[in-house]
């Protein structure tokens, strides 16, 4: 059964990613002036697994999205050197750049059936939960 679901979804796969990167650029466009959005090099491509934004107060933000019905996640709440795995290799070690970051990321609901009025409305909580 689970082979059965993955050739499905390969069936689809490149109409995907074209749908995730074609949001991103929207969501890019529609956040880029109300908060700070993550940059993609020029050389670089991303498929936008997450849309993730920086928000000075991630928490604040995080529960004016929810009470207006959008849902957000925050995929990496430690830096790397604090999670478990790493704690001991680098306890002690500051990484000032990926504290703050580890703070302020929060991701907005990203799949391939957003539909442009959703994401429409997205954008403008995030602009007034900012």
């Amino acid at each position: 059964i689970q082979c059965a679901v993955v050739l499905a979804k390969l069936e689809r796969f490149d109409w995907e990613i074209e749908r995730h990167i074609a949001i991103g650029r929207r969501y890019d466009e529609l956040l880029g002036s109300s908060v700070r959005t993550l940059k993609v090099r020029p050389d670089r491509t991303s498929v936008y697994a997450q849309y993730t934004i920086r928000v000075s107060d991630r928490y604040a933000v995080e529960k004016r999205l929810k009470d207006k019905g959008i849902p957000t996640a925050v995929h990496y709440p430690l830096a790397l050197h604090h999670q478990p795995v790493f704690a001991e290799e680098h306890a002690g070690q500051s990484f000032p750049a990926a504290e703050r970051l580890a703070r302020e990321v929060i991701s907005l609901p990203m799949h391939p059936y957003l539909e442009p009025a959703v994401q429409d409305r997205i954008a403008e909580a995030v602009a007034q939960a900012r």
